[in-house]
């Protein structure tokens, strides 16, 4: 959900306020309830008017997640948006835009509390062009598991529930999928067997009660409901407005329903889950106090020539327009320059984040400082405070870095969850999809693996002394810190704190150009039940289906191969697509 927008107690603080003055309700005002799965038994005769304004799109955006998105999305076909203020407002909708974020108990509180769940069902009742995305979908059905039961909106019968990671499926469902399409729907006819992207853990499943709802399925372990539709009623379970421009024909066809499409669409072999290429821009400030995008030869961003001045290589909005069109499958922020005291105040790195989501329509990461803190003043923010100040400019997924690695040791030492660590407060209320965790481990080389009591392993390649076992020690603040926790250990137990997806670096590797580190990436995506991306090292496009092919990483990631062109986000996909793995076009 939403922060209350941020003031301080001083008057000379820069602290921003930068969040939606549309959204319905703040953090603050959040309750967990576990409702039973309910109907509304009885409805007022609400009237349903719908607005002469055929250029408007009203948005329900109840506060939270990255709802920009969608926004940029609407504006870019050339709409422009009202926003859900009263139930009235979703009555007089000409055509309604519920983009679901975050976790189906406190968007049913919402709904339930300000009166909008009742005007939502007689709206969809009267057949009025609604658009439900992702949790949109699922809180169109009776009930859900997540943090339940909890009751839903009742409209389509079925339970939301979670994926099944007992066969190997990685939960969340993150990534690129194809579809199944069961009948018409008219807004997915321009998809033509291509990806679209999905992010959840809970989902909805095929019935005899909801078939006549279905108009597509997706295969993820199980056949599961991708999207509805019934009239002018629909909805989606994947993100269109992070699909590329496969995603906005989806928004289009909705929009304008009646005009006649032109262009020859493109037919694509999409067929599973695709294996994710990412484009990653370490930003930092230079020493002029410009933000560029810069990259670290083993975690140093300094050139060792011209007074050692911060490598530039390009600028972070820019260089994220052009990885967008070069077809990378996601676009990761990482500020190395964190604003380790007050990261709040990291104004300009908002702005990029602004300014990118804009024309950048695949999911952003951003991390770089996300923790808890309390300012010069002995004001105190929380992580979730911090984390929500990165979701309204356009952050789909925030990625934590060294407090993960303090939650984790803490969680090892008491096996108490406390409910207050970042990963713990922000998978709380976006759910765990919306949190990454940075993993930043150096080898430590071996004779014997009983020599310490963390998780070591026989290595492919022997170290410098001829050592046949290494263990992976955890570091923090940009790798300056070693600290006494393995990556094996700590992946365990992020993940068990809530976290949903690794994102694995390797000290070692990184800048080096020599390929990723196949040992480690393999000894984490093997540990853990949910996504990994393996990062550092990649030199040519054959790094990429090494790890691919010797390791379970659902993603692999990479910087200066990027920026310096010495390897097309294109060309990668080109040669992994020769070498029978699956990926989006």
């Amino acid at each position: 959900m939403e922060a209350a927008p941020f003031t301080s107690p001083s008057s000379t603080s820069k602290t921003p306020s930068i969040s939606s003055s549309s959204s319905l309700i703040s953090l603050s005002k959040i309750s967990y309830r576990n409702h039973s799965p309910l109907k509304f038994k009885s409805r007022r005769n609400l009237s349903v008017r719908a607005s002469n304004d055929d250029s408007v799109v009203t948005l329900l955006d109840y506060g939270a997640g990255n709802v920009r998105s969608v926004r940029n999305a609407i504006r870019h076909l050339g709409f422009q948006i009202k926003d859900v203020q009263t139930p009235k407002d979703i009555l007089n909708a000409r055509r309604l835009i519920f983009p679901g974020v975050g976790a189906f108990a406190p968007a049913m509180d919402v709904l339930n509390d300000n009166g909008m769940g009742e005007a939502l069902c007689s709206y969809i009742q009267n057949d009025r062009p609604f658009l439900g995305i992702c949790l949109g979908l699922q809180l169109l059905f009776e009930s859900s598991d997540e943090n339940g039961p909890v009751g839903g909106l009742g409209m389509i019968p079925g339970v939301v529930g979670r994926f099944d990671s007992s066969h190997g499926f990685r939960v969340p469902h993150i990534g690129w999928n194809a579809l199944q399409i069961t009948k018409d729907s008219e807004i997915l006819d321009d998809i033509g067997n291509r990806h679209v992207y999905f992010v959840h853990s809970y989902r909805a499943m095929p019935s005899n009660e909801n078939k006549e709802w279905i108009s597509s399925t997706c295969n993820y372990g199980d056949e599961f409901i991708a999207s509805v539709r019934r009239g002018n009623v629909h909805a989606v379970q994947f993100h269109p407005e992070k699909s590329g421009d496969v995603g906005l024909s989806v928004l289009r066809r909705f929009l304008l329903p009646k005009s006649s499409l032109t262009g020859k669409r493109t037919e694509g072999k999409a067929s599973k889950l695709a294996k994710r290429v990412i484009a990653c821009l370490d930003v930092r400030a230079n020493d002029e106090g410009d933000l560029v995008v810069t990259k670290g030869d083993q975690y140093d961003v300094r050139e060792h020539a011209e007074q050692s001045k911060v490598r530039n290589l390009g600028k972070p909005v820019e260089l994220a327009g052009q990885y967008y069109n070069d077809g990378a499958d996601e676009v990761s922020f990482l500020n190395i320059t964190g604003f380790r005291d007050f990261p709040l105040g990291d104004v300009p790195m908002l702005q990029v984040l602004r300014r990118a989501s804009e024309n950048v329509f695949v999911p952003l990461t951003v991390g770089g400082g996300i923790r808890d803190f309390t300012d010069l003043n002995g004001r105190y923010y929380s992580s979730l405070e911090v984390a929500s100040e990165y979701f309204r400019p356009g952050a789909d997924k925030i990625s934590v870095g060294s407090d993960a690695v303090h939650a984790a040791e803490e969680y090892l030492k008491t096996k108490v969850k406390t409910g207050k660590s970042s990963i713990e407060q922000i998978s709380r209320v976006y759910g765990n999809q919306a949190v990454v965790v940075s993993i930043d481990p150096r080898r430590v080389y071996l004779n014997d693996p009983s020599d310490v009591e963390f998780k070591s392993i026989k290595l492919t390649t022997p170290g410098p002394n001829g050592e046949e076992y290494a263990w992976y020690q955890c570091t923090i603040n940009g790798g300056r810190e070693g600290r006494p926790i393995g990556a094996y250990e700590l992946a365990k137990a992020v993940e068990e704190l809530g976290a949903g997806e690794i994102l694995l670096n390797c000290i070692d590797c990184d800048g080096q150009g020599k390929g990723f580190d196949i040992d480690l990436v393999k000894m984490i995506s093997d540990a853990v039940s949910i996504p990994v991306i393996a990062s550092s090292g990649a030199g040519v496009s054959e790094h990429f289906s090494d790890v691919f092919s010797k390791t379970n990483a659902s993603a692999a990631l990479a910087a200066g191969i990027f920026h310096r062109k010495e390897v097309p986000v294109q060309s990668v996909k080109e040669h992994l697509l020769k070498e029978g793995i699956e990926v989006r076009i």
